[in-house]
């Protein structure tokens, strides 16, 4: 009996948690972040969205990486989830004068936190300052009609 109205608890809370984290709808504007190194910038918008049948929501990066040099430049992302930290990764890269689209998603809980970063190449040897993707108000909705 016990551990049934802690399991029942546990799940009210998880499901309460996720009501408060998308306050908005998923057609509200979402929260701006962006980050640069060299001749790159990597910029766009990010929230949270809850899509029927998920109990809990989504955080969605959406923008796009911008070079103006020759060389490549990628943009990397590192995430932790309930604590744990993640592995750093490449998520898209753009060699020479040009844009490349960004759009992903990851689970996101109360303890998800976030970074997004520019390097130059393809690795992590040359690399400008990590800006957080998950700094409230992250509960703002984005929209990726």
């Amino acid at each position: 009996m016990r551990s049934h109205l802690l399991r029942t608890g546990a799940a009210c809370l998880a499901a309460g948690a996720a009501l408060l984290l998308t306050g908005t709808p998923a057609s509200a504007a979402g929260v701006p972040w962006s980050v640069g190194h060299g001749t790159a910038t990597a910029q766009g918008t990010r929230g949270v969205q809850q899509d029927p049948g998920d109990f809990l929501p989504s955080l969605v990066i959406l923008g796009e990486l911008s070079n103006t040099g020759d060389g490549c430049s990628s943009v990397w992302f590192q995430f932790n989830h309930d604590l744990a930290p993640g592995p750093a990764f490449r998520h898209a890269t753009q060699c020479g004068p040009g844009t490349t689209p960004i759009e992903f998603r990851t689970a996101y809980r109360p303890t998800t936190t976030g970074s997004a970063f520019v390097c130059e190449g393809t690795t992590r040897e040359k690399c400008g300052e990590r800006r957080t993707v998950t700094s409230w108000p992250v509960q703002q909705g984005v929209t990726t009609d």
